[in-house]
């Protein structure tokens, strides 16, 4: 059974950075496209970036591009998002989604993905 841990998050100031970890167990790695998704409460879960071995593909959220990184360590099962010059409106809950089966089309989708994780918490103040 796919299980994800996600670890990392946490309270900085704006124009900081955090860096959030997703472990995945229970299944090969590298089979799987990796991605983050985040809540704030009362809105839908939106996309924030998604990393495909299998289709090479890296995508992001027009509202994260070129302050937010994720990548990849097979080795280490481990899916990384690097976040800088954070914002206010970059607080939520972050999630780790998981999927061997999603379509190229549909890495953006939260209906992509099938395993997800308990959510870290990540608090920009102003």
């Amino acid at each position: 059974q796919v299980q994800l841990a996600e670890s990392g998050g946490g309270l900085v100031q704006a124009g900081g950075s955090l860096r959030l970890s997703c472990a995945l167990s229970g299944d090969t790695f590298r089979r799987y496209a990796m991605a983050w998704f985040r809540q704030i409460p009362g809105k839908e879960r939106e996309f924030v970036a998604a990393n495909s071995q299998r289709h090479g593909s890296i995508v992001y959220a027009d509202s994260v591009k070129g302050r937010f990184t994720i990548s990849r360590d097979n080795a280490k099962s481990t899916a990384t998002l690097q976040m800088n010059a954070l914002k206010p409106e970059d607080t939520a809950v972050y999630y780790c989604a998981a999927s061997s089966t999603v379509i190229l089309s549909q890495l953006r989708s939260r209906s992509g993905y099938g395993y997800w994780g308990q959510g870290t918490q990540v608090t920009v103040s102003s």
